[in-house]
């Protein structure tokens, strides 16, 4: 499978803080346990040409992988008009953490995206609430992770075709943390935890549900729907 991993790789820059968690930045350590599963790996960031995102680059994605955070606003328009068509033609998208507030996701959820936020090193505790669904394979009941951002309802998206996981924070908040949709031929997996300043991509349980998303994602050679004006299959008796 062919996976992008896309990537602002501005905090990493701008912040020691962050750069000491994810020294050559947050999309070379994803892509590094995906390479390690066995996926084609590739990287774009946004000051690249194109954010690294050109046509021919997304044509050979299977899965993009999206952490954005803190430029959303620099993200071309016609870049994120292109990353949402590719999903409509088929493309899997797994949109981690902050880039629920990405103008590709807000654009295929089609709402504001919003919720609530706190930076207080809360622990977070990620129930599984869906055992049998693929991208759970491999876990437990749940996921703890000592240190996260604090993500808190309403979140302002439309109801998941599945609901995957639900977090609940130490200040005692709950989260919709893992939700799937679809559009048009393409499906996506939102997974909330991620934030820049902590270790959680490094995390095996973590690194494991992206590895089960980007599979869940890829396309399975859906047959293409046409529209449009059509001649009768069957005889018309006028």
């Amino acid at each position: 499978m062919k996976v992008t991993v896309w990537n602002e790789f501005r905090h990493e820059k701008e912040d020691a803080a962050v750069a000491a968690v994810y020294p050559n930045g947050i999309h070379e350590t994803i892509a590094a346990f995906l390479k390690e599963a066995g996926h084609e790996t590739k990287t774009a960031v946004l000051d690249e040409p194109e954010h690294g995102l050109t046509e021919e680059v997304l044509a050979e994605t299977d899965v993009l992988v999206w952490w954005g955070h803190k430029v959303h606003e620099e993200v071309s328009e016609e870049v994120a008009e292109r990353v949402k068509q590719r999903v409509l033609d088929g493309m899997g998208l797994v949109v981690l953490h902050s880039a629920h507030f990405s103008k590709v996701f807000k654009k295929l959820m089609g709402t504001g995206c919003d919720l609530k936020w706190r930076e207080a090193d809360e622990k977070e505790r990620l129930w599984v609430v869906d055992p049998t669904h693929p991208i759970t394979e491999g876990l437990g009941e749940y996921i703890e992770l000592e240190k996260e951002e604090m993500y808190g309802e309403h979140f302002d998206i439309p109801t998941p075709d599945e609901l995957i996981f639900i977090s609940w924070f130490e200040g005692g908040e709950v989260f919709r943390s893992g939700a799937t949709f679809k559009r048009g031929r393409g499906k996506i997996f939102y997974f909330r935890p991620g934030h820049e300043t902590y270790p959680t991509y490094h995390n095996e349980e973590i690194q494991k549900v992206i590895q089960n998303g980007v599979k869940w994602a890829a396309n399975t050679n859906t047959p293409k729907h046409v529209y449009g004006n059509r001649q009768p299959l069957e005889k018309l008796s006028k």
